[in-house]
């Protein structure tokens, strides 16, 4: 294995997480059915689901978006309404690379991350 292709994320209100993902998140919406919705990640898929069986409805793995600029991502997520668990904080630093993180809930009470690798 050398590669992930897709993370399911489950939902409770399908159009509820769509208008998140590609409204807030603004990810490219691919497609959507009436209990699936699937957004590309430069190359990773993200699909949402309505959990077919109790078994899978509960919040999903932290999904850690990268972005280049965890503040300027920060703010404008904040305004337009995200709740952020954080703010942007240093995790480690490794040599001249400093790593980033700020965690937020998505519609659906998931919490996911926003992270950033920053040279110095």
């Amino acid at each position: 294995m050398n590669k992930i292709s897709q993370i399911g994320i489950p939902v409770k209100d399908i159009n509820r997480a769509i208008h998140f993902y590609k409204d807030l998140l603004e990810l490219p919406l691919l497609f959507n059915t009436g209990s699936m919705a699937f957004f590309d990640c430069d190359g990773l898929r993200l699909m949402l689901s309505l959990p077919e069986k109790e078994e899978f409805a509960h919040a999903s793995s932290v999904v850690y978006f990268q972005i280049d600029d965890i503040q300027e991502s920060y703010e404008d997520l904040t305004e337009k309404g995200i709740p952020f668990i954080d703010e942007p904080h240093m995790i480690t630093k490794m040599g001249n690379t400093e790593t980033w993180m700020v965690f937020f809930k998505d519609s659906e009470d998931n919490t996911h991350a926003l992270m950033s690798e920053v040279e110095n």
